[in-house]
């Protein structure tokens, strides 16, 4: 791993340069050869991690204003942009559930509610927690609180093997699933919701997102279960955690994280949504995140303390909105540089492709690009390209960005793909060999799946 860092140190540097010195000579100007040097060592160095993947995330702010693509105020407000504020205010959310412990009861009372004692039902329970949790804190988090709730139930039945894989793999699944449902969902998620804007000038608010996203996470989630638990029998029954008194911190927790979620869903519609009944129509939703967020240090959690606190929410993943701010610089400088312009142009073969075609191997092949580097730095790459090329064709970029997107949430066959893959194969129920075969199946339905929703949805 070392020697493979050290040749993509000086590695990514010289092709990068390469790649902008090729550009130049063939008649593009300096900005569009320095764009697209920039990304291609992003990619390199963010693919192969010779150094954090936080502080690769800063040369587009450190190289754009050198070469002259962006203002440093430019490159700046990338990194400022709404989506990461945003971002920042769900973070907090997120954590400040954590310390309640009010996501934990949430997750067990959705287990209990399925009637989950055994078999392919506690299977069950355990993935609607998950996908459910997923769709509103990290994917990661999602899965780590449910590991070891879900490792003391496979102990108790006495059937770590046979219901260790569909459990495992479910939790893993149901995570990326789940996150396909929200914009907050899942970070590339926000890279689109970040990326469309600056493609179109067209706003795309959370409830937009929602239409889309659960009706496919709703098909994707049934199949997905099913196809884990096909072998499952007849099953011990356990007897989950008793249930305990609800806490003053976890009702507060609660009901500013439902009141949140309202607000999100209802700013726009219906009639015009609560923006338009309070006349506010600057308002956004990082502004409804970063209340709800100042909610929590504020309000009290009737223990002589907040129900957050600073050392708490330092905990956020500051490195994942650095990745997303230089992927908002990189779809920038697409677009103030021309390679985007450009891009399109060479890219306009695609406008005489069937579009079932096009789409498919868009999501097909940024699937499989997810199981060699994360799904965020993939989205941040391939946005871009996809707008351009969408442009080429003479349709709205969302027709190739929202696919692509769908398919960033579809790294299942590798342990290495995602952290939630990560996190149950540290269990040792799973193999590398059970997940990428489980896995396969699952990342080809999904690229059908994604493929002919997007088609009769969006293009017809």
């Amino acid at each position: 791993m070392r020697s493979r860092g050290n040749w993509s140190l000086l590695g990514g540097p010289l092709v990068a340069a390469g790649i902008s010195a090729a550009l130049v000579l063939s008649g593009q100007t300096a900005a569009a050869a320095w764009t697209a040097g920039v990304t291609c060592l992003c990619a390199a160095w963010w693919i192969f991690e010779p150094i954090p993947i936080a502080a690769t995330s800063l040369i587009p702010f450190a190289v754009f204003p050198l070469a002259g693509v962006l203002k440093h105020t430019e490159a700046a407000s990338a990194y400022g942009h709404y989506i990461v504020l945003m971002l920042i205010g769900g973070f907090m959310i997120s954590v400040a559930m954590e310390k309640s412990g009010a996501h934990r009861r949430l997750a067990l009372g959705m287990v209990a509610a399925v009637g989950g004692r055994g078999g392919r039902r506690l299977v069950l329970g355990f993935m609607i927690a998950t996908a459910v949790l997923s769709m509103w804190i990290s994917n990661t988090a999602a899965v780590l609180m449910m590991l070891p709730v879900a490792l003391a139930a496979l102990d108790q039945a006495g059937e770590r093997r046979s219901l260790g894989v569909p459990m495992m793999l479910g939790l893993a699944y149901a995570s990326h699933v789940g996150g396909l449902g929200t914009p907050i969902g899942t970070p590339p998620n926000m890279i689109f919701m970040a990326s469309y804007p600056e493609a179109t000038g067209q706003d795309f608010a959370f409830l937009d997102w929602m239409r889309l996203g659960v009706p496919m996470m709703l098909v994707l989630f049934p199949v997905v279960w099913l196809w884990l638990t096909r072998r499952l029998g007849p099953s011990v029954c356990i007897e989950l955690p008793p249930k305990e008194p609800w806490r003053t911190e976890e009702r507060r927790v609660l009901a500013i994280f439902f009141l949140t979620a309202l607000a999100w869903i209802t700013r726009k519609e219906p009639l015009g949504g609560w923006s338009g009944l309070l006349g506010t129509p600057g308002v956004g939703d990082d502004t409804v995140a970063l209340l709800a967020a100042l909610a929590m240090f504020v309000l009290p959690n009737g223990h002589g303390e907040r129900l957050l606190d600073w050392k708490t929410a330092v905990k956020i993943p500051w490195d994942l909105l650095l990745l997303v701010g230089g992927g908002v610089a990189i779809a920038r400088a697409f677009e103030v540089s021309g390679f985007s312009h450009s891009l399109a142009q060479h890219l306009a073969g695609a406008a005489d492709w069937p579009p079932l075609v096009t789409v498919s191997l868009v999501c097909l092949g940024v699937s499989l690009l997810t199981e060699c580097m994360s799904n965020t730095a993939t989205a941040v790459l391939v946005l871009p390209p996809l707008a351009a090329a969408a442009r080429a064709a003479g349709v709205d970029p969302i027709l190739f960005m929202l696919p692509a997107t769908f398919s960033c949430s579809c790294s299942a066959m590798l342990p290495t793909a995602a952290p939630p893959n990560a996190a149950v194969y540290g269990s040792g129920l799973v193999t590398t060999a059970e997940m990428a075969r489980e896995g396969l199946f699952l990342k080809l339905f999904a690229t059908v799946l994604i493929t002919l929703t997007t088609y009769f949805l969006l293009w017809r």
